[in-house]
């Protein structure tokens, strides 16, 4: 099994471009958001640390985005909670799916939490700023100042690209995407069968 970590900006889209690879995927923003939506352990954890903010289950965007931009602090007690039943659940799907050719991992914090191993595949994606904040600006619950605030816990973009084997260009078009996870697998499978 060949794990292949997407890295990028928020809202470069690399949630898509990891779905259109066609292997199974770990998301970690699917798994906080079903955290917050189903364990109720979570909830009283999350609720014992910021009761001001988190007081009613399921909790909802509004209650994480208040305690977030309260404080600088809050976002990590946030992040110390969920992370480890993140990495619980990413620890089941990689047991699930220990057989298939490759797994992609779609973690925002992927290099930050150090989830990633040296030999997985790191791709990049590349978008413009302007598609960026066009792709932001969709969706419903857009925030800048929440943005922010993620961006702050980041390792610079400048980084993560150097460290990446690949850079996908993603102009948000299927065509652009697609073209570029073929041009990559046809890479990988190549230097599999030369070694």
């Amino acid at each position: 099994m060949k794990r292949i970590g997407i890295l990028g900006d928020i809202g470069s889209g690399k949630s898509y471009v990891a779905k259109n690879f066609g292997y199974p995927v770990f998301n970690a923003d699917y798994e906080v958001s079903k955290l917050y939506q189903k364990n109720r352990k979570i909830y009283q954890k999350l609720k014992k640390k910021l009761p001001k903010y988190i007081y009613k289950f399921p909790i909802d965007k509004i209650q994480i985005t208040n305690a977030i931009l309260a404080n600088n602090s809050n976002l990590k007690k946030i992040i110390r909670i969920v992370h480890l039943e993140v990495r619980n659940r990413m620890q089941s799907f990689l047991k699930k799916n220990k057989h298939k050719k490759f797994i992609i991992l779609d973690i925002p914090l992927l290099l930050e939490n150090k989830i990633n191993k040296k030999k997985d595949i790191l791709v990049y994606v590349q978008s413009s700023k302007n598609n960026i904040l066009r792709n932001l600006k969709k969706r419903n619950n857009f925030n800048a100042r929440l943005v922010n605030k993620f961006k702050k816990i980041q390792l610079p973009l400048a980084y993560k690209k150097n460290n990446s084997k690949f850079i996908i260009k993603n102009n948000f078009t299927k065509k652009s995407v697609k073209d570029g996870i073929k041009r990559i697998l046809k890479i990988i499978k190549n230097e599999r069968n030369s070694s």
